[in-house]
């Protein structure tokens, strides 16, 4: 398979952090695809030799995902397990839970490591990882120590500057969605008469006292207002909602079933079979609404939520963005047919927004391009080594800008903040594939490979994404914003073509089609002088599979508009 070109710069420029300084740390944001660099950086490092790596998480899950996508990017590079079930260093590269292998007897059989590397790298501080990260380095004390994450800075505060010098890259929400690998959030800003109240609340420990919070936030004036205007905004999305404590969460999801909307609580109190059974209902459709107290921040997603209510403020700017981060992921038709989402909607009745800065400005939506060496500077609270668009320490969590005014807010009358100008990553240039304009009308796109082929189809106002491969049926890829679309075609494509066999800018692109091309294109394309022998490639695959491109594109137009609507 092949990386997007925002994955091999993490990738390269993650390579280079660790040959200088023998340690680093890349952010990457839910949608980058950090397993896939993750792989891919391993692979660089210790492909073609006889180095040894060990990929560390802390849940099976993860171990086995991990284990399926580094197979992808590297099919040649053997690996074993360390888990509960199997205890293998026979592999080049070794994939281990940390609570089995922070086992001394486990951990004494570990073998001296080139590379040691840290998935979900902001637990790297805590002590089971400390014990593996000192004997990897007591055994050679030239290992490198590789750590990514999405989530650097730790709600106890901890830094992570003990283990990593220096962050090699950071991957930013706004490139994502200027990218079309996430769709844009619109957010809100609702004043319910309280903001003034929520500004007095203090910090207690690492957040905000949210005892102080429930008091004013969970009032049935309060709780009415915020579900009128979230009928008015987003009555057919599916929402997540967090809030401040267990009470509030089940009187809000009480208030919405009151309203006639089916909504249910998540809380870290239920027992775990409980918590799952309501996520299920979530998950099928059952349940519109889903309130939480801080349990869905990270590790969980449900593609068509499409709303986040933010019923509590958060002091970290990380949390909210978390939050928000739920929201953001693309849907992908094949696993929920119908469901269209082309942006996210945010309400902040908190105070998060005024006092972090629009989420939009964080993200950077208005132009951010990193490319070649990373630009750095130096933390003035920890003195690490961090990329220069940094808003906030990876390595220490310093806040690196100056909060919002909330007189800031008034910039936007009507309390929006999604009237941004977001600058569109031309995906079209930036992609390995050359993609054609079938019918000079700009609404049907369709790019080759060696192993497969993917397009995009204007209909009804909608794109629709459909890819193919060999031995495998086409199928429908994304629907929705053409943005989107051609981000998830070209995504097809890397998933089956290799870097030799992606042919953007090969001569034989540009020469005149074939005498067995001529046969089989159609007159009006025979006549045309300047077809090329690509063109005319592009133009039979899109005849030899019209039928299966009509029927998926079709067959997705009722509920698209329906949704749409």
């Amino acid at each position: 398979m092949m990386l997007r070109p925002r994955q091999k710069l993490f990738v390269e420029r993650s390579l280079r952090a660790l040959d200088e300084h023998g340690n680093t740390l890349g952010v990457a944001p839910t949608g980058a695809g950090k397993t896939i660099m993750l792989s891919a950086a391993v692979g660089a490092h210790i492909g073609g030799g006889s180095g040894k790596a060990a990929v560390l998480a802390h849940r099976d899950e993860l171990t086995a995902q991990n284990l399926a996508k580094f197979h992808r990017v590297n099919p040649r590079i053997s690996t074993s397990v360390v888990d509960a079930g199997q205890k293998s260093w026979a592999g080049q590269v070794t994939f281990a839970m940390v609570p089995t292998l922070t086992r001394a007897a486990n951990l004494e059989a570990m073998p001296v490591l080139d590379l040691l590397v840290i998935d979900e790298a902001h637990h790297a501080v805590a002590d089971s990882y400390q014990r593996i990260i000192g004997r990897a380095l007591h055994r050679n004390p030239m290992c490198r120590i590789y750590g990514v994450t999405a989530t650097p800075n730790r709600g106890d505060r901890k830094g992570l500057r003990d283990v990593f010098s220096n962050v090699a890259d950071q991957i930013r929400l706004g490139e994502l969605v200027r990218s079309g690998h996430l769709v844009p959030p619109r957010t809100f800003i609702i004043d319910v008469g309280v903001q003034d109240e929520l500004r007095a609340v203090r910090q207690s420990g690492d957040d905000f006292d949210m005892t102080a919070v429930d008091r004013i936030m969970n009032r049935a004036p309060v709780t009415a207002a915020v579900i009128e205007h979230w009928q008015e905004h987003a009555r057919d999305r599916q929402t997540v909602v967090f809030c401040s404590t267990v009470p509030h969460a089940e009187d809000v999801a009480s208030a919405f079933r009151q309203a006639g909307v089916s909504a249910a609580t998540v809380t870290g109190e239920m027992p775990e079979q409980e918590r799952q059974r309501v996520l299920a209902a979530y998950a099928a459709g059952r349940i519109q609404v889903v309130v939480n107290v801080a349990v869905l921040t990270e590790g969980w997603d449900h593609p068509p939520t499409s709303c986040v209510v933010l019923l509590r403020p958060s002091s970290f700017k990380s949390t909210m963005i978390q939050m928000v981060g739920r929201g953001l992921r693309t849907v992908d038709p094949a696993e929920h047919p119908g469901i269209v989402k082309r942006d996210c909607i945010v309400l902040d009745f908190g105070t998060s927004s005024l006092l972090h800065g629009s989420l939009e400005q964080d993200v950077d939506l208005e132009g951010y391009e990193p490319e070649g060496e990373a630009p750095t500077k130096t933390c003035p609270h920890c003195e690490g080594e961090i990329p220069l668009a940094c808003t906030a320490c990876p390595l220490c969590g310093a806040n690196l800008i100056v909060p919002v005014v909330p007189g800031a807010a008034t910039e936007h009358p009507n309390g929006s903040l999604s009237q941004f100008i977001m600058t569109e990553i031309d995906l079209l240039q930036r992609s390995a594939f050359q993609w054609c304009d079938l019918f000079g009308d700009d609404a049907a796109l369709l790019a080759n490979g060696f192993n497969g082929w993917a397009g995009i189809f204007f209909l009804n106002g909608t794109w629709h994404a459909v890819g193919g491969a060999k031995g495998e049926a086409a199928r429908l890829l994304s629907i929705g914003e053409r943005l989107v679309a051609l981000a998830a075609a070209d995504d097809w494509l890397n998933t089956y073509e290799t870097d030799e066999s992606a042919h953007k800018s090969k001569r034989w692109m540009r020469e005149a089609p074939t005498k067995r091309q001529l046969v089989h294109l159609p007159p009006e394309a025979r006549a045309d002088l300047g077809m090329t022998r690509y063109q005319a490639s592009a133009l039979l695959t899109f005849k030899f599979n019209r039928q299966m491109i009509r029927r998926l594109v079709r067959n997705a137009q009722p509920m698209a508009l329906e949704q749409a609507a």
